[in-house]
């Protein structure tokens, strides 16, 4: 598949990486010269200097080849991406996709203007991370979530603590009729590993664990996490950037109390003009004492979302000792990820694996409603359209030779909703959610060609 990317941001240099290791033929644009050496470096892509709103630039780049166009800038070149995004349509590219940064363009009406323009996806990370944070906040005793048919079958993760009964147990002790199965484990994630998880594995303390669960099992698979839900109430947010105003904007009218504590004094005098019922505060939250001072160990939940990982960490960190329950931590530095969790942070938001996830769907089959990059694992999780031909309704799961290092977890079936087990025979038209570490997604896709 030919990909051009525009922009070696962070985000674009993540997305390249990403899909680079799956060799695809693939281009970055940027117009700064040092941003495209350091791409060079570090990855086998090649490289165009120059504006992306070049039309000379987007052809001599093979835009007009390209089976994936994508305009990811930093958020304050939106309108960059977008001209870039419909020249690149224009002149060829089969689909496109591009980055922004006002939430009005998102809704149903406005998308369809740019729908004609010829923009496949528009992408608002700092909207997608900030929704992530609302629904976690909403199913506090869960490290990170997604739901298949409107919630009808749900992918939770939970950390195992000390007392949980999933821990020194293996799925298969489990004692359920195969044809009502509640759950499913479908990855683990021990230290550094992710583990796709066999009948025999053995679950132990302080693992991250994935399941799929049917809605009405949800709470039955939480029950053995060892952590209490606990009803969010009191919110205090570090951070006033945009995630942290659209989380306070959700939560004012719900929430008892929601407070934001931000370091700049503009930023501060916009954001209580701006909300109705948040509680804003001029402050440094790097200081623990300060934090203290605000009375945030009275707060049910405490997320961290400026624009250093460094501070969220360690913010979130103060936090938890200080007692408050569930903590959320903004990371964009992919190597603190599995660092934030040892030191006890519940759940980590990170925009380029958010983001990656959005667009990397594109690079699938059109049978892929969507796909997600996991916080604190190496795997994805995909959703398939099964085809009437695909060679995955050729025979039981257990006899296709599915690739180790993937597993499918359930199936929607009309108004049904199913739990994989070995004998399960997946039928055209079923909606099926799989999980998958990268070097197997590849194999996983020729199942559903």
């Amino acid at each position: 598949m030919k990909i051009v990317i525009a922009g070696a941001g962070e985000v674009g240099c993540h997305l390249a990486k990403m899909l680079s290791e799956d060799y695809h033929d693939l281009t970055i644009i940027d117009n700064d010269e040092a941003r495209l050496a350091t791409v060079s470096e570090t990855m086998d892509v090649l490289t165009k200097l120059g504006e992306p709103t070049s039309i000379e630039v987007l052809r001599s780049a093979g835009v007009a080849e390209a089976d994936l166009f994508v305009a990811v800038s930093p958020a304050k070149y939106q309108d960059v991406n977008l001209i870039s995004a419909v020249i690149a349509k224009e002149i060829g590219a089969k689909k496109v996709t591009a980055r922004i940064n006002n939430a009005e363009y998102l809704s149903p009406e406005n998308k369809i203007i740019f729908k004609d323009l010829g923009i496949d996806l528009l992408f608002y990370p700092e909207r997608i991370a900030a929704t992530e944070i609302v629904d976690l906040l909403r199913k506090s005793e869960m490290s990170e979530f997604m739901n298949f048919a409107h919630g009808r079958l749900q992918l939770v993760s939970f950390r195992l603590y000390e007392g949980s009964g999933l821990i020194d147990k293996k799925m298969s002790d489990f004692d359920y009729p195969k044809e009502n199965l509640p759950f499913r484990a479908v990855a683990i994630t021990r230290g550094d590993e992710t583990i796709i998880p066999q009948s025999d594995t053995i679950l132990k303390a302080h693992d991250l664990l994935f399941a799929i669960a049917r809605r009405e099992s949800v709470s039955e698979l939480m029950s053995y996490s060892g952590k209490e839900d606990i009803n969010i109430r009191r919110i205090a947010i570090l951070g006033g950037g945009r995630i942290g105003e659209m989380v306070a904007r959700d939560f004012e009218k719900s929430a008892e109390f929601v407070k934001i504590i931000e370091i700049n004094k503009q930023r501060c005098e916009y954001l209580s003009e701006t909300l109705q019922r948040t509680m804003v505060i001029n402050g440094d939250g790097r200081n623990s004492d300060f934090l203290y001072e605000e009375d945030v160990r009275t707060c049910d939940a405490f997320i961290a979302v400026t624009s250093s990982s460094e501070t969220n960490v360690l913010a979130c960190v103060a936090a938890k000792k200080m007692g408050v329950s569930k903590t959320i931590a903004e990371v964009e530095n992919l190597e603190y990820i599995s660092l934030a969790e040892e030191m006890g942070i519940d759940s980590v938001i990170n925009k380029k694996l958010i983001t990656a996830g959005r667009i990397f769907r594109f690079t699938l089959s059109d049978k892929v409603r969507t796909i997600k990059c996991l916080n604190g694992s190496d795997a994805d999780v995909i959703e398939y359209i099964v085809n009437p031909e695909s060679p995955i309704t050729k025979a039981p799961i257990k006899d296709l030779h599915f690739p180790d290092n993937a597993i499918i977890g359930g199936i929607i079936r009309g108004g049904e909703t199913i739990i994989a087990v070995g004998d399960t025979l997946i039928k055209p038209y079923d909606r099926v959610a799989v999980f998958a570490l990268p070097d197997a997604l590849k194999a996983v896709e020729k199942f559903f060609a």
